[in-house]
C-alpha cells in the first residue's frame, strides 16, 4: 500500500536560488507521514492519551537527487518496508511529474511517556494491512 501526499512548494520553502532548502524535504515527508497515518485511522493525541504511546523518529537515510524550485507541484508517495513490535520502517520519497527528487528510509520508533521503547499499539499494526 502506497500513500500519496500532495503539495506545493512556496517561497518560504526556498533559498535565494529559489531552489528548495535541503531540511525541508524531511518536513515535506514529515506532514506525508502525518497525513497517512491519520488516513489510517489513527488518532494520535488519543493514542497518546489512551495507551501512553507517541512515535519517534530513530533514523532517516536520505538521498537528494535533484532540486525542487519555487512553485513546483511535489507528491511525497510513503510506504511500508518493515513492521515489528516497537519499529516501523517506512520507504518515503518526493517526485515532480513521476521524477524522485529526494529519498529516505525513516525508521519510527514508539516510545511510552519515560522515553523508552514501546510496541506499537495493536490497533495501529491491523490499519497497516
Amino acid at each position: 500500500m502506497t500513500h500519496r501526499f500532495g503539495l506545493r512548494v512556496y517561497y518560504e520553502d526556498t533559498d535565494l536560488a529559489g531552489i528548495v532548502y535541503y531540511a525541508n524535504y524531511l518536513k515535506f515527508i514529515e506532514r506525508a507521514r502525518s497525513e497517512w497515518v491519520r488516513e489510517l485511522g489513527v488518532d494520535q493525541a488519543a493514542m497518546k492519551r489512551d495507551d501512553g504511546v507517541v512515535f519517534a523518529v530513530r533514523r532517516v537515510e536520505a538521498d537528494y537527487h535533484a532540486p525542487a524550485r519555487y512553485d513546483d507541484e511535489l507528491v511525497v508517495e510513503t510506504g511500508v518496508e518493515t513492521v515489528t513490535g516497537a519499529r516501523l520502517v517506512l520507504t518515503q520519497s518526493v517526485q515532480r511529474n513521476g521524477e524522485v527528487l529526494f529519498s529516505a528510509t525513516v525508521t519510527i520508533v514508539a516510545i511510552g511517556e519515560s522515553g523508552a521503547p514501546a510496541r506499537l499499539p495493536a490497533a495501529f499494526r491491523r490499519n497497516l494491512h
